[in-house]
């Protein structure tokens, strides 16, 4: 069984333990992460790549065309949400959300890289609408399904049982789609027939694992009600009470943003800086292989010396390892696959320290106020999170269009200014280890905050702050 999230256990609420979930409950409930993975990580590794170097499309548009639809579930989130709150469906009021969900989104899916024989800003807008549909889709199944855990079992040590299945099949996701499309797409040389075939592909895999959360999900109790706040503008008041979580949020969009534009980057770095395109698998391996290994070990470091005091290292180590990039036009491969590697090592430690901060800061506003609030600063830790991740990308696309990037189709080559080489190996080093640097100094306003007992309300908080591991890809 795949190792238990640490950020779980918050304390002893009280409560005898519940009886345990049967096995294939807590499995089949993961499986659903093979879905949100692979959902998570596929477009923003080669969305805007495929828009500007196999249907033309100009680069700044196609930025807009990646982050839009994306931009999009910072306002439909809240909306399903409180669809899902309200309904009285038979089924239970989350599983036929699920269902929907499984339906719709891996058809739209293959339908975002199934483009017709457009170019340009006609083949712009045909993939901004599919992929606008396919992210309304997502929000139908992912917003109910990372609530589920809080209401099948009140016993905290059985929820993190689950969440141990969810984060072993979210990495195994992210390692198979992310290896596995490029390849795919590559295979024939990134004709749009390639793409259509690696947008199926994924499409069963997306199918898989949304379907199968459904499936076994039918045995779940539901033994617990929670609810959000039902608007953004409702959360952000609930945030601007607690200060700690204010710093905490900004410093992990900061880093999301730095994470998501060297994501946007990989492909381009892969085929202008190291000048093979299929180099994107070996250095997305490079980037999450460490992932499950040292995790771990950051984990140990925060026990020893505070999850503040780690995640500070975890932020330098991704800083200095993303500046180092910059000198691999000199160095070559030598110098990229290694500075990659320990970027990836640095991301471990920013997957699992922010969500043992959250965590405590959850538990610690739990104690300070005696209310229930959790799923409401998680749904803005989501939002936040989602809208950088998107902005990442489009961010990617703006410095493409400033330094001169010449986008094309899949049966012409086209020559890239210097500028543009630049801009490519600069946006994926240097720009990512600023905005690292940059989220140092908001961890620095941040106060650990630890409550000295546990409420009963806080401990939803751990398998909330566990939702937002489904867009960090």
């Amino acid at each position: 069984m795949p190792e238990t999230p640490p950020s779980a256990p918050l304390g002893d609420t009280g409560r005898a333990p519940a009886a345990p979930l049967p096995r294939a409950v807590r499995i089949g409930y993961g499986l659903g992460s093979l879905g949100t993975g692979a959902f998570g990580t596929v477009p923003g590794l080669i969305l805007l790549y495929y828009l500007t170097n196999v249907l033309a499309v100009p680069a700044a548009v196609a930025g807009a065309a990646v982050f839009l639809p994306k931009a999009w579930d910072v306002l439909i989130n809240p909306l399903v949400g409180a669809a899902a709150d309200r309904s009285r469906l038979q089924g239970g009021s989350r599983r036929p959300f699920l269902l929907a969900g499984a339906l719709t989104l891996p058809p739209l899916f293959a339908l975002v890289f199934a483009a017709p024989p457009l170019r340009g800003a006609a083949a712009a807008g045909y993939v901004a609408v599919f992929f606008l549909l396919a992210a309304t889709a997502y929000a139908v199944f992912q917003v109910p399904y990372v609530t589920m855990p809080a209401e099948m079992t009140e016993d905290t040590g059985e929820r993190a049982r689950v969440l141990g299945w969810r984060v072993g099949f979210l990495g195994v996701a992210i390692l198979l789609s992310g290896a596995l499309a490029p390849a795919i797409a590559h295979e024939r040389g990134d004709t749009p027939g390639s793409y259509r075939l690696m947008g199926v592909v994924v499409a069963l895999l997306l199918l898989a694992g949304t379907l199968g959360a459904w499936h076994f999900t039918r045995q779940a109790p539901s033994v617990a009600r929670s609810t959000a706040e039902p608007s953004l503008r409702a959360q952000l008041a609930v945030a601007r009470e607690n200060p700690a979580f204010g710093f905490l949020v900004g410093m992990w969009a900061l880093q999301a943003l730095a994470v998501g534009t060297m994501l946007a980057g990989v492909q381009y770095f892969a085929t202008y800086t190291l000048g093979a395109a299929g180099a994107v698998t070996p250095l997305f391996a490079c980037m999450i292989g460490p992932l499950v290994l040292v995790m771990p070990l950051w984990n140990r470091l925060a026990r020893a010396r505070g999850p503040k005091y780690a995640q500070a290292c975890a932020s330098a180590l991704f800083a200095g390892a993303a500046a180092l990039l910059a000198l691999t036009p000199l160095a070559g491969p030598a110098l990229g696959y290694p500075a990659v590697a320990a970027v990836g090592i640095a991301y471990a430690g920013l997957q699992l320290l922010p969500l043992t901060m959250l965590a405590d800061t959850l538990a610690a506003d739990a104690v300070r106020t005696g209310r229930r609030r959790a799923a409401t600063f998680t749904g803005l830790w989501t939002a936040a999170e989602t809208l950088a991740l998107a902005l990442g990308a489009g961010v990617f696309a703006l410095v493409l269009a400033v330094t001169g990037f010449r986008s094309s189709d899949a049966a012409h080559h086209v020559d890239q200014p210097a500028a543009a080489l630049t801009g490519i190996t600069w946006g994926m080093s240097l720009l990512p280890a600023l905005l690292a640097a940059a989220s140092l100094r908001l961890l620095r306003g941040y106060r650990e905050d630890a409550p000295a007992v546990a409420a009963p309300e806080s401990d939803r908080s751990a398998e909330l702050s566990e939702d937002t591991n489904d867009h960090a890809h």
